[in-house]
């Protein structure tokens, strides 16, 4: 699948976790040989979790079907800059690299914010590719929340 195709297809499961009244963020987590291993959407309200962001149960997600505590050949494709939670578990989970659409300069943890993997605390930093489908991936954030107000 091409890189543009696959943010396609994520803004598309962004837009459903919106009309279930989620924030619009989905994550897919890639294999090696580009195939999608998992992808998964925000669930935090329907779950009435706080920790179901889309990355956690795309990553869970990966981590069960592999049967492995590790990714570490596998990239995770993010519509939102994930947050330092997310950032933790792509750092426990050894991705390899990090791909996202919209900038979060409220509550991103990558670039934006307290840039996790930059700290000498953390302990795997995967190559990180921002800014993808940003212009859509923003505005698809734009309207959800002008929505609600």
């Amino acid at each position: 699948m091409a890189n543009g195709d696959l943010m396609k297809q994520l803004l598309a499961c962004a837009d459903a976790a919106a009309a279930a009244g989620e924030v619009p963020v989905a994550a897919a987590v890639v294999g090696p040989h580009g195939d999608i291993i998992s992808i998964a959407e925000n669930r935090m309200s329907r779950d009435e979790n706080a920790l179901h962001h889309a990355e956690i149960l795309a990553i869970e997600a990966a981590l069960a079907l592999r049967g492995t505590s590790r990714l570490e050949d596998c990239d995770l494709w993010v519509t939102l800059e994930p947050c330092t939670m997310c950032a933790g578990a792509i750092a426990h989970a050894r991705l390899r690299r990090l791909y996202f659409g919209a900038y979060d300069v409220k509550a991103g943890a990558v670039e934006s914010g307290i840039a996790f993997f930059d700290q000498p605390s953390c302990h795997h930093r995967p190559e990180i590719y921002g800014g993808l489908s940003e212009q859509a991936a923003s505005e698809q954030l734009r309207q959800f929340f002008a929505s609600r107000r």
